[in-house]
C-alpha cells in the first residue's frame, strides 16, 4: 500500500474577537514524507489591494468582501495518508480511514487549497494576473453606459475582495463553489488587518480608505501588558513621544548592553508588529522601523528602549488613514524653474564603453 499512516486530534479553541468555542480535526501532518512540490497558499500582496481599491474608485465599481467557510476540507487532498479514528467518531472508532479531502495540518493542504480556488476562478471566467497570481481578472461591459473594464477578485488564502459593477453577484457566484460564511458577505470592513471604509473627499471625489488604528492601538495594549508581567518597570512604553525617534538617536552607534535570548525574542516580536503596521499604511515610522530591523540578530537595550519610543509614539497618535484618493493631480508648469544645466555642469558627458550596445532612447 503506497498510502503513509499518519495519526490526527482535535484541537479546541476560544476566538478573541467574539469568545466562540472552536473545534477542529487536525493532521499530524510533521509525521507524512515532504512534498517535491510547492506546499503553501500564496497570497495577494498589500500593493495590489491598494490598486484594486484606487481602480474601483475609478471605474465606480462596488467592492464586497467574503470570507470561504472552512476552506482547506473544501480542497481534494494531494496526499496518499491514512489514519485509525478516534472516539470521537464514535461507533466508527478504531476503524482505518483513506483521508480524502486537505484537512488543516497536512503539508499541502495550503497548496491544495489555492489549486482548488484557482480552478472555481477558471470556471467562472477569471485569468490569474502576471504581476499578482493571486488577483484574478475578468473583461467585462457594465450594461448602464457600457463602460468597458476588468472585474478583479482578490485572493488571501480564504478572504475574498471583489471589485465589480455588481460585485454582489460575482459573490453569488462564487457561493456555487465554495460556502460562504454568514454574515461575511458585504462591504469591507476590516480586511489584513485594517479598517476600510468609504469616504467622501473635498472635491467630492469617493475614495477608500484604509486605517491601521484598531491594530495599533491593540499592539499597544498588549505590549505594555506584556512588558509590566516581565520586566516589572525595566522597560515601558513611554507616556510622551511626540516623535517616532529621540532626537539625534543613531542605532549603529548604540553600546548599550545586549539584550538577553528571551528580551531579544520580546524586541523581535515588537519590530515585527511595527513592520505589520507599515504595510497597514503607517509610513511615518517606515524609516525608523527599518534602522532598527537591522539590528535583530544582535539587538541592545537602548534599541528596545526605542523601539518602545516608537510604540509610544503611536500609542498617542494611532488615528491616521491612507486614503486611495483616485483624483488625477493638478501640476503647474510654473512650480518648475527652468535651468539652463550647461551653466552648472559645462559640457559634460559620459562616455560610453566600445563594447556595449547603442543607447536606445
Amino acid at each position: 500500500m503506497d498510502h503513509q499512516k499518519i495519526t490526527c486530534h482535535m484541537i479546541f479553541d476560544v476566538k478573541m474577537e467574539d469568545f466562540r468555542r472552536k473545534a477542529r480535526f487536525v493532521a499530524g501532518g510533521h509525521k507524512t514524507e515532504v512534498p517535491k512540490t510547492i506546499t503553501y497558499a500564496s497570497v495577494v500582496s498589500r500593493e495590489t489591494v491598494r490598486l484594486a481599491l484606487l481602480l474601483a474608485s475609478l471605474n465606480d465599481l462596488e467592492v464586497k468582501a467574503a470570507d470561504i467557510m472552512n476552506a482547506y476540507i473544501t480542497a481534494p487532498v494531494t496526499e496518499k495518508i491514512w489514519t485509525v479514528l478516534g472516539p470521537e467518531f464514535g461507533e466508527d472508532a478504531c476503524k482505518s480511514a483513506i483521508i480524502v479531502r486537505a484537512i488543516d495540518g497536512l503539508k499541502s493542504a495550503g497548496a491544495a487549497f489555492r489549486a482548488h480556488l484557482a480552478s472555481a476562478m477558471r470556471s467562472m471566467g477569471y485569468d490569474s494576473c502576471r504581476a499578482d497570481p493571486d488577483l484574478w481578472m475578468k473583461k467585462k461591459t457594465r450594461p448602464e453606459d457600457k463602460f468597458e473594464y476588468y472585474s478583479y477578485v482578490l485572493c488571501y488564502v480564504d478572504g475574498i475582495l471583489c471589485c465589480d459593477h455588481d460585485a454582489s453577484e460575482v459573490m453569488r457566484e462564487l457561493g456555487g463553489y465554495f460556502a460562504l460564511k454568514p454574515g461575511s458577505v458585504g462591504s469591507p470592513n476590516i480586511y489584513l488587518g485594517a479598517k476600510m471604509s468609504e469616504t467622501t473627499l473635498e472635491n467630492g471625489v469617493r475614495a477608500w480608505g484604509m486605517s491601521s488604528s484598531n491594530y495599533v492601538q491593540e499592539s499597544v495594549k498588549n505590549c505594555k501588558a506584556h512588558l509590566a508581567e516581565h520586566f516589572k518597570g525595566r522597560f515601558r512604553v513611554l507616556a510622551k513621544a511626540e516623535n517616532p525617534f529621540s532626537c539625534g538617536y543613531e542605532p549603529e552607534l548604540d553600546s548599550t548592553p545586549e539584550l538577553g535570548p528571551e528580551e531579544a525574542s520580546d524586541y523581535q516580536s515588537v519590530i515585527g508588529m511595527l513592520r505589520w503596521m507599515i504595510e497597514l499604511g503607517r509610513i511615518d515610522i517606515a524609516t525608523k522601523v527599518s534602522l532598527l530591523l537591522s539590528h535583530l540578530a544582535l539587538p541592545r537595550e537602548g534599541h528596545m528602549e526605542v523601539a518602545l519610543h516608537v510604540m509610544g509614539y503611536l500609542d498617542k497618535k494611532h488615528n491616521s488613514r491612507l486614503v486611495l484618493d483616485p483624483s488625477y493631480p493638478e501640476i503647474s508648469h510654473d512650480r518648475f524653474m527652468e535651468c539652463n544645466w550647461k551653466e552648472f555642469c559645462g559640457d559634460a558627458h559620459e562616455a560610453i564603453p566600445e563594447d556595449v550596445l547603442e543607447p536606445n532612447g
